[in-house]
């Protein structure tokens, strides 16, 4: 997570002073860095959310008052210093004000995934020895409320109206009736709850539970200082390669909608936009995510590397189905972009080449991002470098970021003036040291590192060492100074001759393929490496369709002719790899994975072990003499 800019920024949204952090701008917590932006944009508009098909935004101002008001409100229901706070909840303004609230009043955030069940909520309300919870819905009220009954919290706030009685000493209050209840001067109340802000960098801000691809979620204890550390560091990427300075003019525009229990949306999508002073748009649904887009506009986008691979996808489709030229276009674009990044670009051709797509299909993409798309900032999972490759042809400047909840969760970012290279991470952030093991794994010192785990001092113990943070993770660093990640230590394929495989390197491959939407490959200590797939269901439909078969895979899983069709598609995607690399045999998964089957993260990252047991059999069977 970090943002970076192509030369030639949009028009300003606002027309007050930037007032993105200084250089010598250093805050002493989260909440005082958001009462200072306040005091300075007063009525612009700060968060905005869809309401009955129209837009309509809160300004700082407003958000103030409510967040002075929540705060002032859970003090008088006995919230203290350090007490833990459940947040569950969607993406909404509401969710920004409960975070701030929380913190104003001194105490802990605890979010928590709105996907969660009811025993994922009572492992999280039992470690984290939460006294209140705010949630959003009646819908999150079902699997969170059985969970509360049984432990000893004492405070609900629902965010909606809830027929929801008081159930034994659990109080539930109205989020509206709640705030307006604390809320006498208003404009006193703001300056009295900015003025009262004690919290050091020091102090922890949350607790965020990481969901994991094993095992229970572990609380990681993010302090202030480890969040501002990564707010001040991708603001000064910001304000260097735009070629800004305090006396300059921004209004930067973030469209939320990865979850912001997640940490790498909670630092940002939240609070590098009000390091910024930014306008944050709440997206609807990741189904209205392209309308959202179009009608926001946003200037920065903070997104995992699966959503890339659907709108790349999508991208592709449109502009095939408008005729043979612009698919023709696209994939000269595509080969343009292959050859800058690579820099074996041929000057004679590829100017003019150049510069008939920057008449021509260029616009017409960077119009589909809103028309004035600074950055799409990829994270919370590795992302291909042919899919960067394939934006960054097209226009849009796409860069990359490494780090971990762990880590703020921010360590290091590609930026523009360091040279965008897509198969690294860009260089540390600054203040941020990074160093390479002996083994190879990657060690984070600096402010943005944890605390710890929360309750759990043996895992701490093994993740930090001599205030050095063991990653887990593989990497080395180019000739330029970027980080490149090879491999997750734990996630390493190691086969039955002891060749080292990387699986998220050939799911990638697989991955980018139209026929293919999610796959997984297995092989730890067996001969050679297998896949469980799932087939794209648009391509898989009109595959069907084509041929006068059916066009559900219950259906077609046994079909030759389809087993021929994937075949062909895996084939092509081993003719780039090395032997101990090639996927021999497949099986489909019976439903893709998803975070309600347990089988996907809420980051979009595959959870192995789950698929593995599910799976273990159809999985076995591709090594025995009758698999196909």
């Amino acid at each position: 997570m970090s943002a970076g800019a192509a030369d030639d920024g949009p028009e300003p949204i606002n027309e007050g002073t930037w007032t993105a952090l200084r250089a010598d701008e250093i805050f002493p917590s989260l909440t005082a860095m958001f009462f200072s932006r306040a005091a300075e944009l007063g009525a612009k508009p700060f968060l905005w959310t869809k309401h009955e098909g129209r837009w309509t935004s809160q300004s700082w101002a407003e958000v103030a008052r409510d967040v002075a008001a929540l705060s002032a409100a859970l003090r008088a229901h006995g919230v203290r210093p350090g007490d833990r706070v459940m947040l569950v909840s969607e993406n909404r303004p509401e969710f920004c004000i409960a975070d701030l609230a929380i913190m104003a009043a001194g105490a802990v955030t605890v979010p928590t995934y709105t996907t969660n069940t009811t025993r994922d909520h009572q492992h999280i309300v039992t470690d984290s020895g939460a006294c209140a919870v705010i949630f959003s819905t009646a819908r999150i009220a079902k699997a969170l409320m059985p969970a509360l009954v049984r432990s000893n919290m004492h405070l609900a706030i629902g965010m909606e109206p809830l027929d929801i009685k008081q159930t034994g000493a659990l109080a539930v209050h109205d989020w509206r009736t709640l705030i307006d209840a604390h809320r006498d001067d208003p404009e006193a109340d703001v300056a009295m709850c900015a003025a009262s802000q004690i919290a050091t960098r020091d102090d922890l801000a949350c607790i965020i539970y990481t969901s994991g691809t094993g095992g229970a979620p572990r609380g990681v204890m993010q302090h202030h200082g480890a969040i501002l550390h990564n707010v001040e560091g991708c603001v000064e990427i910001i304000a260097e390669d735009f070629g800004w300075d305090e006396t300059g003019k921004a209004g930067e525009v973030f469209l939320s909608f990865l979850p912001l229990s997640h940490a790498y949306e909670h630092s940002g999508g939240q609070f590098l936009p009000i390091g910024l002073g930014a306008e944050i748009y709440y997206a609807e649904s990741l189904e209205k995510l392209a309308a959202n887009i179009a009608e926001a506009r946003p200037t920065i986008m903070v997104v995992v590397p699966r959503l890339f691979e659907l709108l790349r996808m999508r991208v592709t489709k449109a502009i095939e189905q408008q005729g043979r030229l612009p698919a023709f276009l696209l994939e000269q674009a595509q080969k343009l972009g292959t050859r800058k990044a690579g820099r074996k670009m041929r000057p004679l051709v590829d100017l003019p080449l150049s510069a008939l797509l920057n008449r021509t299909i260029v616009p017409k993409v960077q119009a589909r991002f809103g028309g004035r798309m600074k950055a799409l900032v990829s994270g919370g999972a590795p992302l291909n470098p042919e899919v960067g490759t394939f934006f960054q042809s097209l226009g849009l400047t796409l860069l990359q970021g490494y780090g971990q909840t762990e880590s703020g969760p921010v360590a290091s970012v590609n930026r523009p003036a360091a040279g965008i290279r897509m198969e690294t991470v860009g260089p540390p952030l600054r203040n941020t040291e990074i160093r390479i093991a002996d083994d190879g794994e990657i060690l984070i010192r600096g402010e943005l590192v944890m605390k710890g785990y929360w309750r759990n001092e043996a895992e701490t113990d093994k993740a930090l060492r001599d205030g050095w943070l063991h990653t887990g993770d593989i990497g080395e660093f180019d000739d330029g100074g970027r980080l490149k990640i090879t491999d997750r230590k734990k996630d390493i394929i190691v086969n039955d001759k002891g060749d080292n495989v990387s699986p998220q390197k050939v799911e990638g491959m697989l991955t980018l393929q139209n026929e293919i939407a999610q796959v997984m490959v297995n092989g730890d200590r067996r001969p050679h490496l297998v896949a469980l797939i799932v087939p794209d269901a648009e391509w898989m439909k009109e595959w069907g369709n084509a041929r006068g078969k059916p066009t559900t895979l219950d259906a077609l899983r046994t079909d030759p002719d389809f087993n021929a069709a994937m075949r062909a598609v895996v084939d092509k995607v081993n003719a780039d790899l090395s032997v101990i690399e090639k996927v021999r045999r497949f099986a489909f998964a019976d439903e893709p994975f998803t975070i309600d089957n347990e089988m996907m993260t809420p980051k979009q990252s595959i959870r192995r072990h789950v698929i593995r047991t599910r799976y273990q059999a159809r999985l076995d069977a591709l090594y025995g003499s009758g698999a196909s």
